[in-house]
């Protein structure tokens, strides 16, 4: 990664909103870059391929309802969703909310309240994952919060996926994450079910973090079933 940002995927077929949306949350920190749309299939797409960490969500989107774009996205995803809508009938709140939505806000909003309740939902993500949100595993550290990750106290930058793959084992540290899990967690599409890329990733990941690649002590290969953070480093692994 080459920063800590956060990014953020707006869904929403009004321009103006989302000149709006963008201002509002690259000021506040987030990354928006290349990660609009104007409909939910490239909304689905770019959340498919970009791995945001939010998505602002427009019910009213031009090819398909924003619940129906809600229960694709949730088949295959828990990120922080708050849905955009006009109508403030709490039947639908409700609806929406049970079917996977974080938060709802009703239009018109103040940016200062979308963002209050985008933090909100970032923080109720992150505290569900881990108890703790730094995971340290010898010198290996993990801020899920921030997104940053350091190697003996020095700061070390990974790619979204290489990223995306070290918060999924850190966030079960210790535990075997299966490759089947892992693939369905980064890749979509053919990609989930061809555990070679999962391979390659996870020798690049290896090069960045291991003292010794060829023998890794941090992520651990549990023999046909999957991949593991290692969380007592006082165990000879190979």
């Amino acid at each position: 990664m080459s920063n800590s940002r956060n990014l953020v995927l707006l869904i929403d077929d009004e321009p103006k909103i989302r000149r709006f949306l963008r201002a509002g949350f690259e000021i506040h920190g987030f990354s928006v870059a290349e990660a609009e749309a104007e409909n939910a299939a490239e909304g689905l797409k770019i959340a498919t391929f970009n791995a945001p960490d939010l998505v602002i969500l427009d019910l009213a989107l031009p090819d398909l309802h924003g619940s129906e774009t809600l229960e694709r996205l949730r088949s295959w995803s828990n990120v922080p969703v708050i849905v955009l809508s006009v109508e403030a009938d709490e039947a639908e709140k409700v609806r929406l909310l049970q079917a996977g939505a974080d938060d709802y806000v009703v239009k018109p909003f103040g940016m200062a309240e979308l963002l209050a309740r985008s933090d909100a939902a970032l923080r109720r993500y992150f505290k569900s994952a881990t108890e703790n949100p730094v995971v340290v595993v010898g010198p290996l550290s993990v801020d899920l919060v921030s997104r940053t990750v350091e190697l003996n106290t020095a700061r070390i930058k990974l790619t979204r996926k290489e990223y995306r793959l070290l918060h999924v084992l850190a966030t079960h540290v210790g535990l075997v994450v299966t490759h089947d899990q892992l693939l369905k967690e980064i890749w979509t599409g053919n990609q989930r079910d061809n555990i070679q890329y999962l391979r390659i990733l996870v020798r690049k990941l290896r090069q960045k973090i291991e003292t010794d690649p060829n023998q890794p002590r941090l992520l651990v290969t549990e023999s046909g079933v999957g991949y593991r953070l290692e969380n007592r480093l006082e165990t000879e692994v190979n």
